[in-house]
């Protein structure tokens, strides 16, 4: 009986033991499903791309001949075939590329996202893989070689945004205006994509991004668009909107809470519609730079669209609109420029950003005679208004009080700029990790 026992025994602790390979297996299997096939971003070029803070996101295409939104008034507003066919009358003869790209500079933006093709399929570059693009409208001519060099030659970095769906070509499964395709062939399809993102990158490179669109259909392919761009351009960067999960989080027309656990960027209007639409509701100049700023005190970029109109142009109102916002940057741009969202958290009508031993406070509104935030854990040994005038600033144990003069608070932005004694990004609170 003892000896059975013993046997029994063992054989017990050989079971626990194979059961604890197996889990261990198990759990190594699901953490390597966990991690992306493919290479991941350079660091440093997410960090580049984080330092700009600011970009001009650009929806155009023969749309904008009839004012409606960009592919989702196709089968609405606009007849499916009539929609199909506007680029047959597209001729923006007043298009300028460099015009565009100094309107950007000029805002104080450092990088410019086109929508090279959006969900309605048409593609605004010298494409081989379709004849649905620009070159066989009435104008003829690159937009996308167009805007790329006279991006290299001002300076601004070149994103290509590509929606991975396309409601135009036969083997998508359908999409709005179009019937269901009941056998669509994903594999084409696939190799379709990949293959204007290959041409994208190689003949327009390099390239910031590519920012994909509207993934919902398109399911895990995504990553071999990711892997084979990586190889062509290995600090390019991609969101998360390819199908699978990217570099970087996008969120559309709204703002995030803070998070500084992974680069996030909004896309928002700076009138409603992301396409040209006549006399369109413009956003004022303070909803423009509070916007902005609240994105980057979130730790987060801001890419602001504009959509110009059929002639080539973007409306005066809008280039007047942003020039604004480039006047402001050019006082103000330090405490946007190469900064990080924190240390204190976004609240009481205040968003911070942090550089180096440096902290700006934006005061948006003044809900109090005087501000009130956390400890920081370091002291102060400076403060000064940037903003010009005088600032009173006590640091107590538990808090930091600030108070401005009434007259000289300013309606958008009144910025208090602390210096510390040691580096800002190491302060409690500077690593808080909402989701946005």
């Amino acid at each position: 009986m003892d000896m059975l026992s013993r046997c029994v025994g063992r054989l017990a602790v050989i079971a626990q033991l194979f059961s604890g390979i197996a889990l261990a297996t198990a759990v190594v299997a699901a953490a390597d499903a966990e991690q992306p096939s493919w290479p991941k971003a350079d660091p440093a070029a997410i960090e580049r791309w984080q330092d700009m803070r600011f970009g001009m996101f650009i929806h155009w295409g023969p749309v904008s001949l009839k004012g409606t939104e960009i592919s989702w008034s196709r089968g609405k507003e606009v007849p499916t075939e009539v929609y199909d066919n506007l680029y047959k009358e597209f001729n923006p003869t007043k298009f300028n590329a460099d015009e565009w790209v100094s309107i950007a500079k000029a805002a104080g933006m450092k990088y410019l996202v086109l929508t090279t093709k959006h969900h309605d399929g048409f593609c605004l570059w010298d494409t081989k893989f379709t004849d649905h693009n620009i070159m066989h409208s009435p104008f003829k001519r690159d937009v996308v070689k167009e805007l790329s060099e006279a991006c290299k030659k001002q300076g601004i970095a070149f994103g290509a945004y590509y929606s991975v769906a396309d409601w135009y070509h036969p083997n998508w499964p359908g999409g709005r205006g179009g019937k269901k395709n009941a056998k669509p062939d994903m594999d084409a399809y696939e190799k379709y994509l990949n293959s204007q993102v290959e041409e994208l990158i190689t003949k327009y490179g390099p390239l910031i991004t590519i920012w994909g669109d509207l993934p919902q259909s398109y399911g895990g392919r995504g990553a071999s668009m990711i892997r084979r761009a990586r190889e062509l351009q290995p600090d390019i960067l991609v969101n998360n909107r390819c199908g699978v999960d990217g570099d970087y989080l996008v969120l559309e027309q709204k703002i995030g809470k803070f998070n500084n656990s992974r680069p996030w960027e909004t896309c928002m209007t700076l009138c409603s519609q992301w396409a040209w639409k006549p006399n369109d509701d413009m956003k004022s100049l303070k909803q423009c730079l509070q916007t902005l700023l609240n994105c980057v005190g979130g730790d987060a970029n801001l890419l602001f669209n504009v959509g110009p109109m059929p002639t080539g142009q973007i409306e005066l109102r809008q280039v007047e609109r942003l020039k604004e916002m480039g006047a402001w940057m050019g006082k103000y741009g330090e405490s946007v420029y190469g900064t990080r969202g924190g240390p204190f958290m976004p609240g009481n009508g205040q968003v911070s950003t942090h550089k180096d031993n440096v902290v700006y406070v934006h005061v948006l509104t003044w809900e109090k005679e005087s501000l009130v935030l956390p400890a920081l854990g370091r002291k102060i040994v400076k403060s000064e208004l940037l903003t010009g005038g005088s600032v009173d600033v006590k640091q107590g144990e538990n808090e930091i009080t600030i108070s401005v003069p009434a007259a000289n608070r300013q309606e958008i932005d009144t910025i208090v700029k602390l210096q510390l004694d040691g580096p800002a990004g190491t302060v409690p609170g500077s690593d808080t990790k909402d989701p946005p």
